[in-house]
């Protein structure tokens, strides 16, 4: 991504901040996995969002005082260290940091408190996500303290405290071109990713094989990581709808269920598909699964500029209620049902959630208690699904079937675009694709 669009990005915060304002955003730290070792580092949404400084430990202060007529940047990260280099890593360091990213200064990061209490002193308001980051919380609320308790140097703490995310949340919910063509690009591959998993998968695999051959797709493509832990649910398994163990045997006769998307420069995907271990579909496998897919199907004519995500989900409902129905799983009036949620037992989540820096990303649903009206530039998942347990009062020929499919949508002025379009999803191309399997 080109610094023109961080720039823009800073630009509009700026001018969104009240005047004589700062903003502090540190990076995210290293996650200890175990002992003396750590997590893949991931940077933290927001500070990527706004500078894609790649680093650990550092740390973006944005100022719109008077006396800056353009605002002013400031990056602080960990300084060049040779030895440290040799077991853990190059390092951009402080002056190579000022040259390539978007800021007008850069420091290390060892000079964060001094250089901080001078660049906070004087400002009226202080924009900073609290508790999003305890480790920076207890840093700045030091800071604050140490300017309030330093009147007689002439030092002065930010009357006010506002949370950062207040815009930043509303900022991300809409994507810029550039943003769109990361999605296009994550959506592309996850949609590779899950062909090849159908093309894979036969009876007596693992699971994690399958996971396995998801996770190759993506790093062969150049998304380096999964944007969330992968679903792989074969059988009952795809009635949990947060399952990441897989580690149980695949079986003939068995639907498996995927929830899987890449992360493309941040950005992710977030594709779920479902289909046959032997290929084929049975018959209550095929019922259950158009259902789902009308559902689907039915939810999309709902997704345009300023309808809401919640019309979308109560004709979703509507149509898997009323197939429950005829498909005698549930009994009595479609009304009845609805109103009670008795639905809710075998579709128990809602449909959908905002996509982009995080898979499930920010941005408020309602405004002033109402539901927010989609918008182009939103892009967002639609994803019915039906999930029926294996101790279900149903008949035994429904138990232990989940199902889910789930695609990424782009709202765009006259309607949507489907960036997973590609991943095969109605019986015939699954059926179809499946017998190219690669063994």
């Amino acid at each position: 991504m080109d610094n023109s669009e961080f720039l823009s990005r800073q630009t509009h915060l700026l001018h969104k901040m009240q005047p004589n304002s700062i903003c502090l955003l540190p990076a995210s730290g290293l996650v200890t996995r175990s002992r003396d070792t750590e997590f893949p580092f991931r940077q933290d949404s927001y500070f990527h969002y706004l500078c894609g400084f790649p680093e650990p430990d550092a740390w973006l202060v944005l100022s719109n005082h008077q006396e800056y007529s353009k605002g002013m940047s400031v990056l602080f990260c960990l300084d060049k260290d040779p030895t440290m280099e040799i077991w853990h890593g190059r390092r951009v360091g402080p002056k190579q940091a000022k040259q390539q990213y978007p800021v007008n200064m850069a420091f290390a990061e060892d000079e964060l408190g001094e250089r901080l209490l001078d660049l906070i002193d004087g400002h009226q308001n202080l924009y900073f996500a609290q508790g999003h980051n305890p480790n920076a919380d207890e840093l700045v609320f030091s800071l604050l303290q140490a300017l309030r308790d330093a009147p007689k140097q002439s030092r002065q703490a930010p009357a006010s405290l506002i949370d950062s995310r207040i815009i930043l949340d509303e900022m991300r919910l809409f994507k810029s071109t550039t943003e769109i063509e990361l999605m296009r690009k994550a959506a592309a591959i996850a949609t590779q990713a899950h062909m090849r998993a159908m093309r894979f998968v036969a009876a007596d695999k693992n699971e994690y094989h399958l996971e396995a051959e998801i996770h190759h797709e993506f790093a062969m493509q150049g998304a380096k990581y999964p944007a969330y832990g992968t679903i792989v649910g074969a059988g009952d398994n795809a009635c949990i709808l947060h399952y990441t163990e897989n580690n149980q045997v695949l079986k003939d006769g068995d639907l498996v269920l995927i929830d899987a998307g890449c992360e493309w420069q941040g950005y992710a995907a977030d594709i779920t598909r479902t289909f046959p271990v032997s290929g084929q579909f049975s018959e209550q496998q095929k019922q259950l699964y158009e259902l789902v897919l009308r559902a689907q199907l039915a939810a999309f004519e709902q997704i345009k500029p300023n309808n809401t995500i919640k019309q979308a989900s109560d004709v979703a409902v509507a149509v898997i209620t009323q197939g429950l129905l005829d498909l005698d799983i549930l009994k009595g009036d479609l009304t009845d049902n609805i109103k009670q949620q008795n639905y809710r037992e075998f579709y128990m989540h809602g449909l959908s959630h905002w996509l982009g820096l995080d898979v499930h990303d920010v941005g408020n649903y309602k405004i002033d208690g109402q539901d927010r009206p989609l918008k182009p530039g939103m892009v967002l998942t639609v994803e019915p699904g039906i999930y029926i347990a294996p101790d279900a009062k149903v008949d035994n020929k429904w138990r232990g079937i989940g199902i889910r499919i789930e695609d990424n949508l782009l709202i765009t002025t006259s309607g949507y675009e489907n960036l997973t379009l590609a991943a095969p999803k109605t019986i015939n191309d699954i059926e179809a694709l499946m017998l190219t399997k690669s063994g």
